[in-house]
C-alpha cells in the first residue's frame, strides 16, 4: 500500500479551528528512509504547503530532515502543530470545504 488519505482537524484558537482537512499521502518503494511526499486535497493558506497543495519538503522541517523512524502519523501530528504556529495561525484561508 502506496497511497494512504489522511484528515488534520485544525487545532483550536487558529482559523483552523474545527475544519477538516483532507490530504493525500504517497510513500514511493524508498519509504521509510525517504519521506512520503504528501499534498493537502482541501485548500489551506499554510507557509509549507504550495500553490497545488503540496507540502514543500524544504519548509517542512519533518520532511527535511526525515528520519527513518518516524511515520505518517508524525507528519500528520506536526502539519497540524504547523498550523497553530504563530505565522500560520491566524492567516486567512479560503472558504470552507474548499478543494484543489
Amino acid at each position: 500500500m502506496r497511497s494512504w488519505t489522511g484528515t488534520i482537524i485544525g487545532p483550536p484558537g487558529t482559523v483552523h479551528d474545527g475544519r477538516i482537512y483532507t490530504l493525500k499521502i504517497y510513500c514511493d518503494e524508498s519509504y521509510p528512509d525517504r519521506p512520503p511526499r504528501v499534498r493537502f486535497e482541501t485548500r489551506i493558506n499554510l507557509s509549507c504547503v504550495g500553490p497545488a497543495g503540496e507540502v514543500d519538503p524544504r519548509s517542512f522541517a519533518v520532511l527535511a530532515r526525515w528520519n527513518r523512524a518516524y511515520t505518517m502519523e508524525t507528519v500528520l501530528v506536526e502539519l497540524r502543530r504547523e498550523m497553530g504556529a504563530p505565522g500560520n495561525r491566524k492567516t486567512p484561508q479560503p472558504p470552507e470545504g474548499a478543494m484543489y
